[in-house]
């Protein structure tokens, strides 16, 4: 990491309780702290008694009273599907009648549906639902996300999606990652040509998107209703010989032995996982393969059976927690309702929950190295909370205590307000 020059700072924070999610104790708490930062960096990190004399020998900085709030690192949504045509209400109705996920999917729904509303989309339209969606997001103290191609189905939506989720990043101060989501769903035009659909995405459709910037890891829904083993294997293969990472939709709905895939292929998480054998757990674990965890889209499809948490737990897989914000099982835009979930319904901690949506998540991207934990030389990327302890993140139902946000360096709101 960028080592700071000792009182180099353009702006100190005082009398903070910041959460670093790194080192020793509860959260990696440092009470009554403060909190340097030089350009997009963090300088340097102690006692506000030792920052106000630092201070006070840093020529020009600017010093602020934090007054007590909690400061985390920024939070991060490591598994979203943000870019999309319509939505998919009515297929809430049917399941809430009594139709399954994989009956509405094989009768035309589910991804299909949205496929046909995304083709039909201006970029426009795109732009300006996901940003919607991408504001309440931040709003909540995002500062790094994944978005997700994949409802395109042809190699122009799935572009334009991508360009959608660039422009995002480009047009907002927060870090975008883009995924190519290539085997999604099998579309129709493709129906009795199965074969030539993964070897296009697979070959000239990864490679246009990749030589245009436009893919930052691959992914592929590995289930029985979607792809195979086998057919994720040569999807993979290829990114890797583009020098792509990847994510694998891995035991959403059965075991097929998608986890071990994705530890196979050194993938950088393999998400969902609510259907996991103990190979499964231990290939991640040897692999260092994170386990991103979805419990809004377990919420909304009625699952009974959790992700093995304590398999994962015991065996020292990282555990990521996301939205999954789509159209079909998670229309959900709130990263702290999916935390508070993750705690209710699988069972992980609050501490683990913050670390799920902040050190683990920044591993499930590849971007550890710069975001994730508040260290000297990481990225300025900071959330700051009206809350008496981190765990109150987990704990209000509906409520956001967020006072202010940082993104690389440069504050929005205020948190005296």
């Amino acid at each position: 990491m960028l080592k700071i020059p000792d009182n180099d700072w353009d702006q100190v924070w005082i009398g903070a309780n910041v959460a670093t999610m790194a080192g020793e104790g509860a959260y990696g708490s440092i009470q009554d702290a403060a909190l340097a930062v030089k350009g997009e960096r963090i300088a340097w990190l102690g006692t506000a008694e030792e920052g106000r004399r630092r201070a006070a020998q840093a020529r020009g900085a600017s010093l602020h009273e934090a007054r007590g709030q909690w400061i985390t690192p920024g939070l991060i949504d490591c598994h979203t599907h943000l870019v999309y045509g319509g939505n998919r209400v009515a297929e809430f109705e049917q399941r809430l009648c009594g139709a399954s996920y994989e009956e509405i999917a094989r009768a035309g729904g589910g991804i299909q549906s949205t496929m046909r509303e995304t083709r039909a989309a201006t970029p426009e339209t795109l732009y300006e639902s996901a940003l919607a969606r991408l504001k309440r997001l931040m709003a909540e103290g995002v500062t790094t996300i994944e978005i997700k191609s994949g409802y395109g189905l042809e190699l122009a939506a799935e572009r334009r999606s991508l360009e959608v989720a660039r422009l995002l990043g480009e047009n907002l101060p927060v870090s975008v990652k883009k995924t190519f989501l290539g085997l999604h769903s099998l579309p129709p035009e493709y129906a009795a040509q199965r074969q030539r659909y993964i070897d296009a995405v697979s070959g000239p459709w990864l490679a246009a998107l990749a030589a245009d910037g436009l893919v930052d890891a691959v992914d592929s829904f590995c289930e029985k209703i979607a792809f195979s083993v086998a057919e994720t294997e040569q999807f993979l293969r290829a990114a890797r010989q583009l020098g792509l990472r990847a994510h694998v939709h891995a035991g959403q709905l059965s075991d097929i032995g998608a986890a071990e895939l994705a530890a196979k292929w050194g993938a950088l998480s393999a998400d969902h996982l609510e259907y996991l054998s103990a190979s499964g757990v231990h290939a991640m674990a040897e692999a260092g393969t994170v386990a991103v965890l979805l419990p809004t889209a377990y919420f909304t499809l009625r699952q009974t059976t959790a992700p093995p948490v304590e398999m994962l737990r015991g065996a020292g897989v990282p555990l990521a927690v996301a939205t999954d914000s789509n159209p079909g099982t998670s229309p959900c835009t709130s990263i702290l309702l999916s935390m508070s979930m993750a705690c209710t319904l699988f069972g992980l901690t609050p501490e683990e929950a913050l670390a799920g949506v902040t050190r683990h998540a920044a591993r499930a991207l590849g971007v550890f190295d710069e975001v994730g934990t508040i260290e000297v030389g990481k990225r300025a990327d900071l959330a700051f909370w009206r809350i008496g302890r981190p765990a109150e993140l987990c704990y209000g139902l509906g409520a956001n205590p967020l006072a202010a946000v940082m993104y690389r360096g440069k504050m929005r709101g205020s948190v005296l307000a």
